[in-house]
Parts: structure tokens; sequence; C-alpha cells
């Protein structure tokens, strides 16, 4: 028998007993802890002590034993999802009637049907995809921000669910439960904790329907940040192809990867592009490496009336369009919860986990709301949490308790500097964990890398093929006969 094959059968010989006092220690552990040394807002890292034979089992085996989807080890540390520590609860199982709103919202809806909950999908648009629709502006206000040379930066293997890879399917009996052409006018508490929400219909027909609880999963890339400027200006979330700015002079403010990309779709037609950016030192002006056109400079200083654009070094240029790529805002004009949820720059709280608002937990929560994350996988973590609180499986901390662990982290944010607008941005603080297979995170660190490497040629060239195959190892492991076996 290998060693690891004695600790499978060590592990599933644990008493009940045993199961729940570790539980104990899990959450004690994490009061303690959780705080020691990243300013995560999705993970949290803390340093156990090396086992000792005194001390009996590492603690560690039975942590990961028992929290399999939701922690990792590196170098005796422990890297846990904050919002998905399963503390299982001995209450009797419910079934909910649950409002998912936004057709992004369909893990969710398939991990509450999983858990046995009635769901219904608000869905405004007339298709599964939301944000993912190509869909052509013509002057009018679109969800989509996709622009018709995008492609996603990191592999379709990561961006994929557990099951199979980023592609269409159609297997979880999920569209079923979909009302297309369903906008969320309202959401507010009524008598006996429940939520009332109103849509209205294409046609304009007002619907109302009383749910036991709401997940909002309408995203936040449909609500453009833009700064109040002179001239012709646009936005990304309505940027589709380079024509429109063809032999113009294009002022293009932001440097993220929407920024970069639609730069360089911009410079095959544009007469020059120039980036704004605040990342760039003061007074930088400099031409972009394999462009006769395209110039890079620090934020802009002014702009006039006759469409002249100062930058802090004094040059000028007269700019034809301004393009701003400047990011979104959270938008929820539908959700009254009279002051308990608010949008403060960029900050959407107080959120446990960035999903549950404490005094109206579990019964309102969010999924999808942090960025610069691995997004379905995340969006996967969150629904799984969501459905087994809702139906009593899994137990939440209560109220006092999640708002000082919220308050603990916004202050943990504050001492390490980093601003509220911030606060949702995972970025490096995602966490490894077991149900994010090895694969997964090397083909993260891989993809980095490659873009460093090679470029814009990092999507065509790549030296990871054995992490492909891994991955779709895994994808038919979890899957038999086209339905999932971690149901």
């Amino acid at each position: 028998m290998t060693k690891k094959e004695a600790e499978e059968r060590r592990r599933r010989s644990l008493s009940m007993r045993e199961r729940r006092r570790l539980s104990l220690s899990m959450r004690l552990f994490l009061r303690q802890r959780c705080f020691a040394r990243t300013a995560s807002p999705f993970s949290i890292t803390a340093t156990l002590p090396p086992p000792t034979a005194a001390a009996g089992p590492d603690l560690r085996s039975h942590l990961f034993n028992k929290w399999d989807t939701s922690c990792a080890t590196r170098n005796g540390e422990i890297n846990v999802c904050v919002g998905y520590v399963a503390v299982h609860s001995m209450m009797q199982p419910l079934c909910r009637h649950v409002a998912v709103i936004g057709a992004a919202g369909l893990v969710a809806a398939r991990e509450l049907r999983r858990e046995g909950h009635n769901v219904v999908i608000l869905e405004r648009g007339d298709q599964i995809g939301g944000t993912w629709v190509y869909t052509d502006p013509n002057g009018s206000v679109v969800h989509s921000s996709m622009y018709q040379s995008l492609r996603t930066n990191l592999p379709r293997e990561i961006m994929g669910f557990r099951e199979y890879p980023f592609m269409a399917k159609e297997e979880f009996g999920i569209r079923e439960t979909v009302r297309f052409e369903s906008e969320v006018v309202f959401v507010g508490l009524v008598e006996g904790g429940k939520w009332k929400v109103k849509s209205k219909s294409k046609r304009g027909e007002v619907s109302e329907e009383v749910y036991d609880a709401v997940v909002v999963c309408n995203g936040h890339y449909t609500e453009p940040r833009i700064s109040s400027w002179q001239g012709k200006q646009f936005h990304s979330h309505n940027y589709r192809t380079p024509e429109p700015f063809q032999d113009q002079v294009v002022i293009l403010i932001g440097s993220s990867v929407s920024a970069i990309e639609i730069s360089r779709d911009i410079a095959g037609v544009a007469k020059e592009v120039h980036i704004a950016s605040r990342s760039v030192a003061d007074e930088t002006m400099e031409k972009k490496p394999g462009y006769d056109n395209m110039w890079l400079h620090s934020m802009i200083k002014s702009v006039h009336e006759d469409g002249s654009v100062v930058f802090p070094d004094g040059s000028v240029v007269f700019a034809d369009s301004i393009l701003h790529c400047t990011g979104y805002k959270y938008h929820f004009p539908f959700l009254e919860t009279n002051g308990v949820v608010t949008v403060d720059d960029n900050r959407v709280g107080p959120l446990y986990k960035h999903v549950f608002p404490p005094a109206l937990a579990p019964l309102l929560s969010f999924v999808g709301i942090p960025f610069k994350v691995v997004p379905f996988a995340l969006y996967e973590f969150q629904s799984k949490w969501i459905a087994g609180i809702l139906s009593n499986r899994i137990a939440l901390l209560p109220e006092e308790e999640m708002m000082e662990d919220v308050q603990a982290f916004y202050s943990l944010q504050e001492t390490s500097n980093i601003p509220k607008r911030f606060t949702h941005m995972m970025d490096n603080y995602q966490c490894g964990c077991p149900a994010s297979e090895e694969w997964r995170q090397q083909m993260w660190v891989a993809t980095f890398k490659n873009a460093r490497l090679r470029g814009t040629l990092y999507r065509e060239e790549w030296d990871d093929h054995q992490l492909i195959l891994q991955a779709h190892e895994d994808f038919r492991k979890y899957t038999l006969n086209g339905v999932s076996m971690d149901k």
C-alpha cells in the first residue's frame, strides 16, 4: 500500500466526533490567524507550525481532506478560499425559491438546482451569453462590451468550469429556467423576510413575484466609467471595430488589457494613436516599440474646445477622438436595501467575502463582484457556497462575526495602502485550491511568462502542451456520460 493510499484509508476512518472537532478547530484557527500574511480579498494565508509526534496527526491533512475544494498548501502555508470554508450544518435541509438576476448566473442556477432549490433566471437579453454576446450598439445602449477582435487573454482550459473547457454546452437543463427579455426593475424586501422582484418585458409588461432568496449575477461590465471632457468621446464599452477611426488622431486613455489590445487594433487604420496612462511616470512621452504611429504619455493635463489635448510634459495633440478604456462601475439600479448595501468609490459593501451582505445574508448574495480574476472558476466556487448555505448544508457565521470580518478586511486594506476602489481586485491574491488543479496554476503562470517572452504572439505559440493534456484528462475524469461526477 502506498503512502497516499494509507493516508486516504486513515482519513476515511475518522469518526464523526473527530470530524466535528476538526471543523471547530479550523474555525478557531482561522479566527486567530486569518490575516497573518496577506491583503487578499479572496484568500487568507496562515502559517502552521511543523507537525510533531506529541501533537498527533498533522492538521494540514485533516484540513485538506475535509475542505478539499478550498485549501492548498505550499511551504508550510495554508491558502484558503475564505468564502468557501465549509462548516457543515446539522440543520434540516431546505428547498428555496430563488431568483437569479442575469444570465451570467447560469453556474449559480446549476449549483442551486443541484442543492434542490427551485430557480428562475431573469435575463433582459434574448439569448444566453450575457457580456459574451457580440452586439453592435448602433447608437443604442447595449449590455455587451465585446469587440470584433476580442480574444481571451487566458487559455480556454483555465477559463472553463471544472467539467469542461470554455465552450458552449447545454447539458445541465438550465435554459428552461431562464426568462428571456425580462429586465429586473425592482428587488426589495417584503414581510416575512422574502424578496419582491419586479421585471419588465420587452413589450413593457410588468411582472411581480416573491422569492425566498435573490442571487445577483448581473456583472459589472455594462456601466462605463468615463470622465466628462470636451470633444468627441467614446468608451471601450461601445467599441466594436477600428474602421470608424480611419485616418484619425486618437487619444486612448487607459493601460489595462482592453487599452493595450484596442490601441493595437486602431493603430492599423488611424493616423496617430496616443495612449495616456496614470501608471507611467510624469512627463512621459515615448514611441511604442514596433509602431510608427503610436506614443505613450503620462495622464492628460487638460482638454480644450478646439480639440487640443495637453500633456504634463507640455506636448499638445489635436485629437479627432478620445477613447476611454477606463473600466466600469458597479451598478444595481434595481436593488433597494434601504441603504444596507451601497456602492462607494467602486466598493460594494459591506459584503462578507465579496458575496453576502451580513445584515441580509444568506437571502441576498452576489456572484462575480471581484475583478482581475479567473472568472468562471470564481463564479463556480461562489455559487457552490451560496447554494450549500441556502440549503442549510453549510453554516454561515452570525451577522456580527461577518461584520467583524468585513471591518477587519477593510482595516487591513487601509493599513496596506490599498485604495478603496481596489477592494474587489483579486489579481495576484487568488489562492490556489485543490479544486483549482495544479495544471491550472501552472498554466496561469506559464501564460504570463509566455506573454512577456513572445508579446502579441503569446496566444499562437506556447510550450505547455503537457498541461493541456492534463486539463483534458481532468475534464474526462469529472464527467461521466455527459453528467458531472461532482454532483
